[in-house]
């Protein structure tokens, strides 16, 4: 096996027990350090990380650009490999990592491919694949931007990689539906930019979504997953304007979210 190289893996938790340990083990393929920004967690997420070999350093969830850069100071390489906690680099990625020089190359950063996981299939429809992303950087030149919703590292001075990230995304259709959360959050960011929706907007929104992924972005040519995915979105766009219109005509609605608890 090739020497570990002075890379630091860089990854944000909250409650990550069942992920973490594959995450670390992961990039400890290819770094000589791991750094884990926990937002509180009460599961067993910063204790297996710290039994791991993972520096742990724990701070309240600020959104998502903000908590990923928050790990960038305790670095102690100027490259850095950002994951999140369900995703893992493949075979194929660590040895096209373990390929560069890092002290040659004239590139900031390197894009490259997410492969998107329902259970154990791969979904390549719907956007999901090739989802090319900036993970592996320079902190001295590049960071995720600073907002709080899918935030990510600009594509300044890149080269991209032919290998993939493996992202656990869903554990099955019960869970694609069940993570509702991410509908009252954009609600939530959307109304506090001042967003306006009427009666139809969530069902132009739905319906759209649905007519993209499934027509425009090959959902009709991925089968049963590819229907599935369609009408998950879908319904989590619908969601989210559906949600957008309550906060702005019922008070009693807005006044029982907890907006402290956005991001």
């Amino acid at each position: 096996m090739l020497p570990i190289m002075n890379i630091t893996g860089i990854v944000t938790t909250l409650n990550e027990e069942q992920h973490i340990l594959d995450c670390i083990r992961s990039l400890q393929k290819v770094c000589d350090e791991v750094v884990v920004t926990d937002s509180f967690s009460t599961d067993r997420t910063v204790e297996i990380a710290r039994e791991a070999g993972a520096k742990v350093y724990q701070h309240e969830y600020i959104g998502d650009g903000p908590q990923k850069n928050l790990a960038l100071p305790y670095a102690k390489n100027d490259w850095v490999i950002s994951l999140d906690a369900d995703e893992r680099l493949s075979d194929e990625l660590v040895e096209a990592i373990r390929g560069i020089d890092l002290e040659k190359t004239p590139y900031d950063g390197f894009a490259v491919r997410r492969k998107n996981l329902i259970g154990q299939r791969w979904v390549k429809s719907c956007g999901w694949y090739p989802d090319y992303l900036v993970r592996f950087f320079r902190k001295e030149k590049l960071q995720f931007v600073e907002q709080k919703q899918h935030a990510f590292v600009p594509k300044s001075n890149i080269s991209y990689l032919k290998a993939d990230i493996i992202h656990y995304r869903y554990k099955s259709y019960d869970d694609l539906f069940s993570k509702r959360n991410y509908s009252s959050r954009g609600a939530k960011i959307l109304f506090l930019q001042g967003k306006k929706a009427h009666a139809f907007t969530p069902f132009l929104h739905g319906f759209s979504a649905f007519v993209v992924n499934y027509f425009f972005r090959g959902g009709l040519f991925a089968g049963v997953d590819g229907y599935v995915l369609s009408k998950a979105i879908a319904h989590n766009s619908f969601l989210k304007y559906a949600k957008l219109l309550e906060y702005g005509r019922d008070a009693s609605v807005r006044e029982a979210e907890d907006w402290t608890s956005v991001w």
